[in-house]
Formats: structure tokens, C-alpha cells, sequence
């Protein structure tokens, strides 16, 4: 059984988790309003969240090496903090310059927040010796529902945006500042393992190829989040009610998925996860992408959120294991490059219906996750080396 400092330390990742999912999800609910008060079309709105994912990008950068430096017991909290407070900024935001300013700062503390909370669980999974990333990223879905229901119940009392975003930050402080208490007390860094004689540690390929890995799973999710409920009116003829049970069937699928990934890599391994799960994917969109009936896409949509579900924990817990004395960067990087290719995946598809048929285009992704399984036996190593520690037993 886990020490109670060790599951209060799990617990502890949860909040920051939902917390995260939160935030972010408040923002989402509430650009309708921000772009109404701000004046800007949608075309204007898609350049300035550019901003926000290289705010993000780089807040990712900058706290991979600060939770190497000073532990994911203050930078995780300090990032809980900064995410929170500047939440309210786009709300404020009375012009596109401003607001383009508030998603560039915004994004950089979700950045901060994201990769230093998934150091501190690869941290706990090392201490449980058991696989137990895959909970952590699923309870980020619960912070979505969360914002969803204060969205809905700040629009039902006619609460203003900036008032919205200004309550939900400083909760989200309260939380930040409360859940520390939980947290590990740092990185558990090997002072043995001394950086090469320029000063800087040397990056393995393995690491990239982790991150490459990422980029391509995670640009499979970013265009299934923006093409599967299109895919099904546009190309089906489906109505907007039924539309809409796309990505709601694909995101269900993957929380469900996640929430049992740890068990399923208990017994298996990280590798046949990212294998057969890859594989489930492509066999999913490739499903998605020929057949024209409308259950038959739900099924489809529905088998690629579940294929796709346990591979990025794999790879974010496989990058923070490989090295403990750089495991804040190294989770930047997979992290960061998987990000891009979250942005990237709305984009790439789009472009490509300019080609061919906006079913037809899904094929890239049966194409990538094939890569994906091909490439699996990169976690091997994880499965033959042992980088977890024992559980922590300081009270």
C-alpha cells in the first residue's frame, strides 16, 4: 500500500491535472464572447491563437529546465499560480493587440503548467512503481466538463466574461496554493550523472524520437478534435445534432481509454500500448475515412479515440524516465513537439481538402499511426531498464 505522503502526492497531481483542464476549457467556453466584445472575425481570432500556442510552446521550454533546477515541488505550484491569474487577461482585452498580448502570456503559463505537472507524475509513477500516468492525463477531460458546467451557469446569471474568468482565476489560485501541500518534495534528481565538458547535457535520439512520436499521435487527436464532427455533416449529410456525436464519441472513447491504460500497461507494457493502440487507430480512421454510413463513422471515431488514448502517457512517462536528471526537459521536448503537432493537425487536413475529399484526407492519419506502430520499439528500453524508485515513506 502507498505511504500516505505518496498518495496525497497523487492526489495532489489530480488537482493540478483538472485544474489545468479547467483553465483552459473556461477560455474555449468563453471566446464567442471574447471575440464579440473585441470586434474581430474568426479569421482574426485563428492568427492570434497562433499566439497562444507559442506562448504555450515556450512556457513548455522554460519549465522542463526549471523543474530540473529547482524541483516540481515549487515550479508546479508557481505554474498553478501563473496559468490561474493570467486566465483573466483575455477577458480584459478591449482590442486585437491587446488580446493577441493576453493569449501569448495565457499561453505561456498553460505551457508551464503542463509540462511541469507531467514531470511531477512521472515522479509519482517512479515512487509506485506502477504505471499510473494514464489517470492523470484522463482527469484533465473531467477539467473540461468542469468549464463547461461554469460556462453554462455564468451565461444562465448573466455574469460578464472578465467577471467569469476573474472568479475562475482566483480559485484557481486557491487551488494551486492548497494542492501544493500534496506535492513531492522535489525532483528526484541522480547527482552522480555530471553534464558533458561544454556544460550542456547531450539530448539521446531516443528522446527525439519519443518527441517525433508525439508529434505524430498527438496531430491524429488535433484534427480529430476540428474535422469529425464536420466529417459527418459535410461528408454524410448528417444533421448538427448527430454531427456533433462525432467527437463527442471520440473524445469519450479516449477518456475511457485512458482511465484504463494504466492497467492495461501493467500487464502488457508501455510498448504493446503504443503498438496495438496505434494500430486500433489506424484501423478506426481508415474506417472513418470508406465507409459511408453514419454509425459506421461514430464506431470508427469512437475505435481511434480508444487506439490513440494510452499512447501519449506512454511517451510523456518514457521521456521523463530516461534520464532523472533531466527529466523536466526532456518531457519539454516530447511534450513541446507533440503540441505542435496538436496545432499542426487542423491545419495539415485543411490544407489537403484543397487535394482531395475531406474523407480521403483522413487517410494521412491511418498513415501516421501506422508509423507509430512501426516505431514502438522505442519503448523497449522502458520495459528492460527499471527507473522506477520505491515508494517514498517520509511522512
Amino acid at each position: 500500500m502507498a505511504h500516505p505522503s505518496l498518495s496525497a502526492a497523487r492526489v495532489a497531481t489530480f488537482v493540478y491535472f483538472v485544474l489545468n483542464g479547467t483553465l483552459l476549457g473556461v477560455w474555449v467556453v468563453q471566446i464567442p464572447a471574447i471575440e464579440e466584445h473585441v470586434g474581430i472575425s474568426h479569421a482574426t481570432l485563428g492568427g492570434l491563437l497562433v499566439l497562444l500556442g507559442g506562448g504555450a510552446f515556450l512556457g513548455m521550454q522554460v519549465a522542463g529546465r526549471l523543474v530540473d533546477r529547482l524541483g516540481t515541488g515549487v515550479v508546479v505550484p508557481a505554474a498553478g499560480v501563473l496559468c490561474s491569474l493570467t486566465l483573466i487577461l483575455p477577458g480584459l482585452a478591449p482590442e486585437p493587440w491587446t488580446l493577441g498580448a493576453a493569449l501569448l502570456v495565457f499561453g505561456f503559463g498553460n505551457g508551464c503548467l503542463d509540462v511541469s505537472m507531467n514531470a511531477h507524475a512521472v515522479h509519482v509513477e517512479k515512487a509506485y512503481a506502477r504505471p499510473v500516468m494514464s489517470a492523470f492525463h484522463a482527469t484533465f477531460s473531467v477539467g473540461g466538463v468542469i468549464a463547461a458546467l461554469v460556462g453554462a451557469g455564468a451565461a444562465g446569471v448573466g455574469m460578464s466574461t472578465a467577471v467569469t474568468l476573474g472568479a475562475v482565476a482566483v480559485l484557481g489560485v486557491v487551488t494551486a496554493l492548497v494542492a501544493a501541500r500534496g506535492l513531492l518534495p522535489g525532483a528526484p534528481v541522480d547527482d552522480s550523472e555530471a553534464p558533458n565538458p561544454a556544460g550542456k547535457r547531450a539530448v539521446p535520439s531516443r528522446i527525439w524520437v519519443l518527441a517525433g512520436l508525439a508529434l505524430v499521435v498527438m496531430l491524429c487527436e488535433g484534427a480529430a478534435n476540428d474535422w469529425s464532427a464536420l466529417h459527418l455533416k459535410s461528408v454524410l449529410g448528417a444533421p448538427e445534432s448527430t454531427a456533433a456525436l462525432a467527437y463527442g464519441s471520440f473524445a469519450a472513447a479516449m477518456t475511457v481509454g485512458r482511465l484504463l491504460a494504466d492497467r492495461v500497461t501493467a500487464r502488457f507494457g508501455p510498448m504493446a500500448v503504443l503498438r496495438y493502440g496505434s494500430a486500433m487507430a489506424a484501423v478506426g480512421i481508415t474506417a472513418v475515412a470508406l465507409l459511408p454510413w453514419v454509425w459506421a463513422a461514430l464506431a470508427g471515431w469512437a475505435l481511434f479515440g480508444l487506439g490513440l488514448s494510452g499512447c501519449v502517457p506512454q511517451l510523456f512517462s518514457a521521456a521523463g524516465h530516461a534520464d532523472p536528471a533531466a527529466a523536466g526537459a526532456n518531457v519539454s521536448r516530447v511534450a513541446g513537439l507533440g503540441y505542435l503537432g496538436m496545432l499542426a493537425g487542423p491545419a495539415v487536413i485543411g490544407w489537403l481538402t484543397h487535394l482531395v475529399p475531406l474523407n480521403e484526407t483522413f487517410l494521412l492519419m491511418t498513415l501516421l499511426c501506422a508509423v507509430a506502430a512501426g516505431a514502438a520499439g522505442v519503448l523497449r528500453t522502458t520495459e528492460q531498464d527499471s527507473p522506477r524508485e520505491p515508494a517514498h515513506t517520509t511522512p
